[in-house]
């Protein structure tokens, strides 16, 4: 590297080094990925600096920040369904919303929530008609026990107890679909 382009190279992060770490924090989630870019950025532009000058450092640089912090959140969408598959806890129990709940929108996540919606729709049609009600007005109608005993003159227990049978039946019939999602 000519002695030129290497006092380029320190200029610039002196210049802009903070003020660029800033800007890329600002629009990450963590410091470790801000200045992972970071580094990125310095390192294109020890790569560029070699080949050809470069007119306006700052708006490149903060441009190159732009293109890397772009990059990132594209990678970041890209998640692996293995990525996303929780630890089972102490109860075996498995959970989907690790799975239903990411912001990765890729084929495979929206071919695995919409299995998991149909066959969720096809265990609770197995169900009596008091467990799954109580199911859906609880879990997907966010309605209170409470509220549900009251429009229904149910006791708040047996209520709580229909959801119960719900559940454990539910797990059961999506335990199968869950072993298979989770062993490619």
């Amino acid at each position: 590297m000519p002695e030129e382009n290497h006092k380029t190279i320190i200029q610039a992060i002196g210049a802009y080094g903070k003020n660029l770490l800033g800007f890329i924090r600002r629009r990450v989630k963590n410091d470790a990925d801000a200045e992972d870019i970071l580094q990125d950025v310095w390192y294109q532009f020890s790569s560029v600096i070699n080949s050809e000058p470069i007119e306006q450092t700052g708006a490149w640089l903060y441009k190159v920040a732009r293109n890397k912090i772009l990059d990132k959140h594209k990678k970041h969408t890209e998640t692996l369904l293995d990525d996303m598959l929780p630890e089972e806890d102490e109860d075996n129990a498995f959970d989907f919303k690790s799975i239903l709940m990411t912001e990765a929108n890729t084929p495979e996540t929206e071919y695995v929530r919409n299995l998991f919606w149909e066959q969720l729709f096809i265990a609770l049609d197995e169900l009596p008609t008091e467990q799954r009600q109580v199911f859906i007005w609880h879990e997907l109608d966010d309605i209170p026990f409470s509220e549900i005993a009251q429009n229904t003159g149910v006791n708040v227990q047996t209520l709580v107890s229909r959801k119960r049978y719900a559940v454990v039946h539910l797990r059961k019939r999506l335990k199968q679909l869950y072993e298979e999602i989770t062993q490619y």
